[in-house]
């Protein structure tokens, strides 16, 4: 594996339950056990999936999957995750043993949550993911999903979820690799295949 691949290092997690607006929470909690995350700029965070049960929760069981997205250079770092416990806002979550997977090529793809800055404004988010894609160099279209808010040190937050449809594999490979807009490490601008049970 060329080291300079951007790959997914995938966990297998079990727990109980998790709030849907997790994603700083689960950033914190890793950050905790490895400091250097904190900082790292190469790295994407996907949330972990499961069964919305109500209240604000997800049922995790009976396992889920904690996926970064990085440089394959940089697995060594993230190993010592492994058997460790997270806590993410008081819900207990045990790393299993990662596995790594290359990113897939697809024609349309889906991010659950895009947020930018000023993204509260649908009009300029519209225009800075437009300046985003073709500084990238990517053509394809992308359509706005359901407006979603989350928490980041207490302040709602605003965003979008994505699609981005006829793309090449080259451009499909290349926005998977960079995501769009910030906070890649809280959950956002994660980019993968498109289902249609995804929606948009």
């Amino acid at each position: 594996m060329n080291q300079e691949h951007i790959i997914n290092l995938c966990y297998k997690v079990k727990g109980d339950t998790l709030p849907v607006d997790h994603g700083f929470a689960l950033f914190s909690s890793i950050s905790k056990i490895l400091p250097h995350f904190h900082s790292e700029s190469r790295v994407g965070l996907r949330l972990i999936r499961g069964r919305y049960v109500g209240n604000g929760l997800l049922s995790i069981k009976p396992v889920a999957e904690l996926i970064f997205r990085m440089p394959g250079l940089l697995i060594p770092e993230y190993l010592s995750l492994s058997g460790k416990n997270l806590d993410i806002s008081g819900h207990k979550v045990i790393v299993g043993v990662p596995t790594t997977h290359h990113l897939i090529p697809a024609t349309v793809l889906y991010a659950h949550l895009v947020t930018t800055k000023n993204g509260h404004n649908e009009e300029r988010f519209k225009q800075e993911i437009t300046r985003q894609l073709h500084q990238l160099k990517i053509k394809g279209k992308f359509t706005l999903g359901k407006r979603r808010t989350f928490k980041v040190h207490g302040k709602q937050v605003v965003g979008y979820s994505l699609l981005v449809s006829e793309l090449t594999a080259e451009e499909s490979i290349v926005l998977q690799e960079h995501g769009l807009g910030g906070r890649r490490k809280m959950g956002c601008g994660f980019f993968e295949p498109w289902r249609p049970k995804d929606g948009i």
